[in-house]
């Protein structure tokens, strides 16, 4: 797939209009009111939201959205924390044939203009306390396709309700916006995380993202039954469509809440009896450590989901050793395929708990070697795939897009080994393998030996240019509080362990390590910070 076809907007024409299409996330929405009416659909702060309520909610902000002049094919930037609101807009998007553009809500000045450029959003629906960073950029000359700019949530200065009024109004007009929408049209531009690169906008059609759904369905064996607690930023696609729509489609009652917060997720775990929680394992490495977990009630919790980034594997043995009772399921892939690739299940993580699992239900994957040929069993390469989840492109970057794909296959830039009965195990980004003295080392393999060190809360491991081995080995760490560790003992503890070459030549302790809002780390930033100090 080198060349995929434009984007073309939503049929006005020659076809019946508001027909509900099954491959659409709009008809998804449908199903579901049609199936639970009056039973809980979501849960957020003290709002209780039903089916057949979330359902007139999400007609009325489509109509709110068409009768304010937005046209199918219109983007649309979502720019806020969790919320009730921001999930009905999500939605109401589908079902206007709208493209919607999730923004991560920790953007500003220039970071924010390049997605509001760069999407060509004509319209921005922000929550309060980020409308003058909106407003700021606008200011500058910035974003000048942006017509409209209209608050999420109550509590502006502006006079223009809110989308959290006009969900909440039975009074608002509820008819169904007249627009066929079809599966292979565009529902999202999901912006990857940009830790290496600018950020690019993944081409989302509401096929690829029910496909999506469907895998995240059957792997992560999701029923409605789970009562399950969504606390990761909905901007990202984990968050969204892995856990929310899904849920969503099957019927469960959703907990949500603005950020993930670990006393209050603990809290709501007991009181809810929340039976499924997704966390990124920047949020679980903590929570591991949390004084709360002495005195809270987990019992509920059968389903513990990891994924965002790598997960240190002394720290999931802790969790998985303390908490017998609960099943936990590595989850892994990119914003590209929606994002799940891959799923390890509970019952395959005493055999290979540093595995990521296996393709799942719409994935076909494969690694390739740095010479272009299919990699034989335990041999390093890059991991590949097809499936309709996939992408159709990067918005406005056909050059990006043609290089992603080869023969058909995407390009996900990820190191892994695959063995014989296919399962994956990440090596690390391509990009992030370190070059010491010629010799290729994966910076994940020092990360879970130095996590052996029960001192020790977090640790990143970077290559530093240095002339005599081309990149130094350098380990940062963040001790926990009242910690004695030296870099000595830090070094000593990896050395007798690994070797010699894999040993950190420079030992850094920090108060925290720097990551974006989707919990990924930015290695790129450790390396700035210590290769350019100020």
């Amino acid at each position: 797939m080198t060349d995929p076809a434009p984007h073309t907007p939503p049929s006005t024409e020659d076809e019946p209009q508001g027909e509900a299409r099954a491959d659409t996330v709009g008809a998804l929405l449908q199903r579901a009111v049609s199936r639970n009416g009056g039973a809980t659909a979501l849960l957020f702060q003290d709002r209780c939201w039903s089916y057949r309520e979330l359902g007139d909610a999400v007609r009325r902000v489509a109509r709110r959205l068409a009768d304010a002049g937005l046209t199918p094919g219109t983007r649309v930037a979502a720019f806020g924390v969790n919320s009730d609101v921001y999930a009905i807009l999500y939605l109401a998007c589908a079902q206007a044939g709208l493209v919607h553009v999730p923004v991560n809500f920790a953007l500003k000045g220039d970071e924010l203009a390049y997605v509001l450029e760069d999407s060509g959003a004509t319209t921005v629906i922000a929550d309060p306390e980020l409308l003058p960073l909106v407003a700021q950029v606008r200011d500058s000359g910035r974003a000048r396709a942006v017509e409209r700019v209209l608050p999420m949530l109550p509590g502006g200065e502006d006079d223009d309700t809110s989308l959290q009024e006009t969900a909440f109004d039975p009074r608002a007009d509820d008819a169904a916006v007249r627009v066929t929408v079809r599966g292979h049209d565009l529902l999202q531009l999901l912006y990857t995380s940009g830790t290496t690169s600018a950020p690019k906008g993944a081409m989302m059609t509401h096929a690829a993202l029910l496909a999506e759904y469907t895998s995240a369905i059957i792997a992560l064996d999701l029923t409605a039954q789970d009562r399950p607690l969504v606390a990761m930023p909905l901007y990202h696609s984990a968050g969204m469509h892995v856990f929310l729509l899904p849920y969503l489609a099957l019927g469960a009652a959703v907990r949500l809440t603005r950020k993930p917060d670990i006393a209050e997720i603990l809290q709501l775990v007991e009181e809810d009896h929340v039976g499924s929680l997704f966390l990124a394992p920047t949020v679980w490495v903590p929570l591991s450590n949390h004084p709360d977990l002495e005195t809270r009630d987990l019992s509920s919790l059968r389903k513990a989901q990891y994924g965002a980034s790598i997960m240190p594997v002394t720290v999931l043995q802790r969790l998985r050793s303390r908490y017998p009772g609960i099943g936990f399921y590595n989850c892994f892939g990119q914003s590209e395929l929606g994002p799940l690739c891959t799923v390890l299940t509970p019952a395959e993580h005493d055999a290979r708990p540093a595995s990521c699992g296996r393709p799942v239900f719409n994935v076909e994957a494969r690694v390739v070697t740095s010479e272009g040929r299919v990699a034989q069993p335990g041999e390093p390469g890059e991991i590949q795939y097809r499936s309709p989840q996939l992408l159709t492109g990067y918005w406005n970057k056909p050059e990006a897009t043609a290089d992603a794909f080869v023969d058909g296959w995407f390009r996900s830039g990820d190191q892994v080994v695959q063995d014989e009965q296919g399962y994956i195990q990440v090596v690390d980004r391509i990009k992030d393998v370190i070059n010491t003295g010629g010799v290729l080392v994966a910076p994940r393999e020092i990360e879970d030996c130095i996590y052996e060190l029960p001192d020790v809360a977090e640790v990143a491991v970077v290559g530093l240019p240095d002339e005599r081995w081309i990149e130094a080995v350098t380990a940062v760490i963040v001790p926990k509080e009242g910690s004695e560790l030296t870099a000595e003992s830090v070094r000593s503890h990896v050395k007798a362990r690994l070797a010699d070459y894999k040993v950190p030549k420079r030992v850094d302790f920090v108060a925290e390590l720097p990551r974006n809002q989707s919990g990924k780390l930015l290695k790129r930033e450790l390396r700035a910070e210590r290769t350019n100090p100020v």
